[in-house]
């Protein structure tokens, strides 16, 4: 189905998947899920839009794939192999989400799909947002028998280059905000940041702070969420676990870390949601696997580097559990 065009009218496609509770609809620009729905729920849990030119301002980033380069990198500036690459800077001077024209922005083709699963693919170019390339991305969602959502993120390039996407989806158990919702984070330790959200370089334990979300914490938190949290264990583990009273969603994933932000500071206005009202703040939570921010600048951080004959990989699963509330 066509979606609707960019403004240089390239035609966005949709794309609908189902199996046993779950069914979601994703589109080729920016390898967007737009909804996602589990029966018997008649709103859509991951915040979107019904309108196509939404993502193209306001709603940029929601559900999509962002990168090459995930979250900020301070000034723009990293280094590899010796040299300091130049990365576009789009907020505060900083480099975010693979600038003005990065993932988010982009048409992706199909490259594969059944009634349970698409695979989208783009090729990034050499020069693009400052990067060394080409980078050939691909981006798998498939929904298992249980309604559990996968997302496969691969990346590939013949040329030493930086590499760090992430799904940027947010959710709301009850598609009316994060009032009634709670979060569990499995990370002992997270990474401070300064005053235009990039990490000072510091890895300091959550004790104490009022980042520990090690128990069930309530939403909206005493303190805004917008940062970066350093995941125990390595592998595909459960890391978080977001619930209301009748539903959780469990997020499993083999990235080490988990950028959280809760849409303290969100206004999606004049672009309106999928209940027809634009989202403010608070209206979801973002929770997005990837390696750590700013990554490149600092030594003791997971490196974001991608070399030749070393693809990479990044596999999440969002898992779904109804209680019994009889």
């Amino acid at each position: 189905m066509i979606l609707g065009a960019t403004p240089d009218r390239t035609e966005i496609e949709g794309v609908e998947i189902a199996n046993g509770p779950a069914g979601a609809l994703l589109m080729t620009y920016g390898a967007t899920l737009c909804r996602f729905h589990l029966d018997g729920i008649d709103t859509s849990l991951a915040l979107g839009s019904p309108e196509v030119e939404s993502y193209f301002s306001q709603m940029r980033y929601f559900g999509a794939i962002v990168g090459p380069v995930a979250n900020r990198i301070a000034g723009g500036v990293a280094p590899l192999d010796g040299n300091v690459l130049q990365l576009a800077v789009n907020e505060n001077g900083n480099a975010l989400h693979g600038g003005s024209n990065g993932l988010s922005q982009q048409v992706w083709t199909i490259a594969a799909r059944d009634a349970h699963c698409v695979t989208f693919r783009h090729r990034v170019p050499d020069g693009a947002d400052g990067l060394p390339g080409p980078i050939d991305m691909s981006a798998t969602y498939a929904l298992d028998a249980d309604g559990t959502l996968e997302i496969d993120i691969t990346a590939r390039s013949d040329r030493a280059t930086l590499c760090n996407p992430a799904f940027h989806g947010y959710w709301s158990l009850t598609g009316t905000g994060l009032a009634g919702h709670r979060l569990h984070i499995d990370a002992d330790h997270y990474l401070p940041f300064d005053d235009a959200l990039v990490p000072t370089g510091d890895i300091t334990p959550v004790e104490g702070t009022p980042f520990d979300l090690r128990r069930p914490t309530p939403l909206p938190a005493t303190i805004d969420l917008d940062m970066n949290f350093c995941l125990n264990g390595e592998g595909l583990r459960q890391v978080a676990r977001l619930e209301t009273d009748a539903l959780a969603m469990i997020v499993e994933t083999d990235a080490p870390g988990l950028q959280v932000y809760d849409a303290a500071r969100l206004n999606t206005a004049p672009s309106r949601g999928h209940h027809g009202l634009s989202y403010g703040r608070h209206a979801g939570i973002a929770m997005e696997p990837q390696l750590w921010p700013d990554a490149p600048n600092h030594a003791g951080f997971p490196s974001i580097a991608l070399r030749p004959g070393t693809p990479f990989r990044q596999f999440s699963r969002f898992r779904f559990i109804r209680k019994d509330t009889t």
